[in-house]
């Protein structure tokens, strides 16, 4: 996801940032406290998070492997490259049903809000100048049910004001979608869960009247092991909770959303504001021992201006991880190797990573008279490589269908 940044948690999208005015200076900060303005040098990112397999099926391998999995409704397809690459043949996965079935699907799709708990080393509540430093998600709930993600807009993809991810699959099966053909997303907000973490894995930058929070910094290694649950019996990371109280199930697409919520790894100016996987546990005899698939987000709300500048705006991540997730649910969409204008070399079918760092990455929706910042993604057509798209006006990009004007150059593995 960022160039040629290979590794368990892959780095992803640059974005330069603005300058904002910074607290008082008479303010004393503490040591891991950050002023309250965004910085010219850091850059906003995603992580790709690989799958999480909690324990083996008890069937047989065989007999396993020939079992389909227990997860989100999904439809396959394939295309061919044709000779200008050394494999030609390829195939997707995609949570929905195929637009032959001409049908809309609804697919669950829980909110879990997680605040964030801000201690000491030894464990106890922090305070800083009076205020505890916990940093309460509930403001941000309601703008996210609001916006174009959960909320019906108008796009030229759909004859009937629809979801941004559902204008955006219409956009790469145009041709071959009748206007019944919807994927939808049907949200629920579930129990809020909190993160707890302690001083020395995390950074913060309190409001103008010094209460928590206008934006936290987490380390990304730690943040991933309290959210992601290491086993199937786990219940203290915020992901394996919410999985033991039946928040989640095999049929829906998680968001866990965080408020202002970035994470760094080292020193290196990159910030991530989300990541999409899933988690695959042993079936059961209640479910014939199928898999067990579970799709679900990372996605941090953005305030524009409080750390960044204005390249992320509100659901700007949850668009990006949500639009992936129904493209790639199960990271397993390969591609032929491409490279972005934005630089990114990959080789799997990350819709938002192709345009992330270009001018107008995002598309401004207004409702109800507020303006929300989805972000452009790139469509199937333009990882087929199809000359000209078969896409909805032979686009590579959507909404902005002028985003993406070309295809990338022939790649070889690791874009040398």
């Amino acid at each position: 996801m960022g160039p040629n940044r290979k590794a368990t948690l892959i780095l992803t999208m640059f974005f330069a940032c603005a300058l904002v005015p910074s607290l008082s200076a008479q303010q004393t900060l503490e040591p891991d406290q950050l002023p309250l303005s965004s910085s010219a040098s850091a850059h906003g990112g995603y992580l790709r998070v690989p799958p999480r397999l909690l324990g083996p099926n008890p069937a047989t391998a065989a007999v396993a492997a020939a079992l389909a999995p227990d997860t989100v409704a999904t439809f396959s397809g394939s295309y061919v490259t044709g000779p200008v690459t050394a494999r030609q043949h390829w195939s997707f996965t995609m949570i929905g049903h195929g637009p032959s079935l001409a049908a809309t699907t609804t697919i669950n799709a829980p909110i879990i809000p997680v605040s964030l708990d801000l201690r000491n080393a030894d464990g106890t509540p922090r305070f800083v100048n009076g205020h505890r430093l916990f940093y309460d998600v509930t403001p941000f709930i309601a703008p996210l049910l609001a916006s174009p993600m959960f909320q019906n807009a108008i796009y030229s993809s759909s004859s009937r004001a629809t979801q941004f991810q559902d204008a955006v699959q219409r956009a790469e099966f145009f041709h071959s979608a009748p206007s019944g053909w919807h994927t939808l997303l049907k949200p629920v907000v579930k129990a809020k869960r909190v993160m707890t973490l302690l001083a020395g894995s995390y950074k913060f930058a309190t409001k103008s009247d010094g209460s928590c929070c206008a934006y936290v910094l987490v380390d990304s290694s730690t943040f991933v092991g309290k959210l992601l649950p290491p086993s199937t019996t786990d219940t203290k990371t915020v992901v394996g909770a919410a999985l033991h109280a039946g928040n989640i199930t095999t049929k829906d697409l998680a968001t866990f959303f965080f408020p202002n919520t970035f994470l760094f790894s080292g020193t290196q100016n990159f910030f991530i504001v989300g990541f999409h996987t899933f988690l695959s546990e042993p079936g059961n005899t209640l479910n014939g021992n199928r898999q067990k698939q579970f799709v679900l987000n990372f996605s941090s709300w953005v305030t524009p201006f409080v750390f960044f500048g204005d390249a992320f705006q509100d659901v700007t991540a949850v668009s990006h991880e949500v639009a992936e997730s129904v493209n790639d649910p199960f990271l397993g969409n390969t591609t032929p190797w491409w490279k972005a204008p934005n630089g990114q070399c990959q080789n799997v079918l990350e819709t938002g990573d192709v345009v992330e760092d270009l001018p107008n990455a995002t598309f401004p929706v207004v409702l109800k008279g507020k303006a929300y910042h989805p972000q452009n993604e790139a469509l199937l057509e333009w990882f087929e490589r199809q000359k000209p798209s078969h896409a909805l006006g032979a686009a590579y990009s959507y909404p902005d269908e002028k985003l993406l004007i070309s295809l990338s150059p022939l790649e070889k593995p690791g874009c040398p």
